[in-house]
């Protein structure tokens, strides 16, 4: 059980929690008459900061906290009729994951602080991502990475950073696949077999032989159309 969901369970009433039809006082059964039998239980913001000081990757937590704080920033300022609303949002999200990122366990946060940086701050985005990499051995930070680089346009620098970073046995396949993908995207047919022909290394039989069809015919079609 992960820490978001152990903060709900412990957020939800007690029969809920043992899964029992706990006897409930008039009150109580009142109020799950006007809210609904299936109501979710609320996560507080205090829950999702604890739940990201012990596991600062928890991608749901990460991600509920985002949004909680960006939308909250986004409507003040439109309250306000001051500024702009969009970038209000970011620069909270900016401050939570900047926050988050002082641990020096944490990546996904610096996932976040490259995405909002990468149109603006290139080399600061790439140093984040090199060190996000750097401090997951499972090969999911780099493959966000080279996916935030290839949605940001900029093909050689994902490059750059998945021929530094990525164990063809031992990360994510997702990894891989972004590898061979950015190779395509920058014209590097040749590069993206070598790629690919080293994601056949990887020990998970079952996801990789389906992923390296999808490439090479990727790879072919990209190939023919450039010719």
């Amino acid at each position: 059980m992960g820490l978001l969901d152990r903060l709900r369970r412990r957020s939800a009433p007690r029969g809920a929690r043992a899964g029992t039809d706990a006897p409930a006082g008039p009150a109580s059964q009142r109020a799950r008459r006007a809210q609904g039998s299936t109501a979710a239980p609320v996560v507080t913001e205090a829950g999702l900061r604890e739940a990201l000081r012990e596991d600062p990757n928890d991608g749901a937590a990460f991600s509920t906290l985002a949004e909680l704080v960006r939308t909250r920033a986004a409507e003040g300022h439109e309250a306000q009729q001051s500024g702009d609303p969009q970038r209000a949002a970011d620069n909270a999200v900016w401050a939570t994951a900047e926050e988050l990122a002082q641990s020096p366990r944490a990546w996904r946060p610096l996932l976040e602080l490259a995405r909002l940086s990468v149109a603006d701050d290139r080399d600061g985005a790439l140093r984040r991502l090199s060190i996000a990499a750097d401090r997951d051995p499972s090969g999911v930070a780099l493959a966000e990475g080279l996916s935030i680089l290839r949605d940001a346009g900029m093909p050689d620098e994902a490059l750059s950073l998945g021929v530094g970073h990525w164990r063809p046995r031992e990360h994510d396949v997702e990894a891989g696949r972004h590898l061979v993908a950015a190779a395509v995207d920058s014209g590097r047919y040749g590069e993206a077999r070598r790629h690919l022909r080293a994601l056949g290394e990887h020990p998970d039989r079952g996801r990789v032989a389906p992923l390296l069809r999808e490439l090479e015919e990727q790879i072919a079609r990209a190939d023919r159309s450039g010719r």
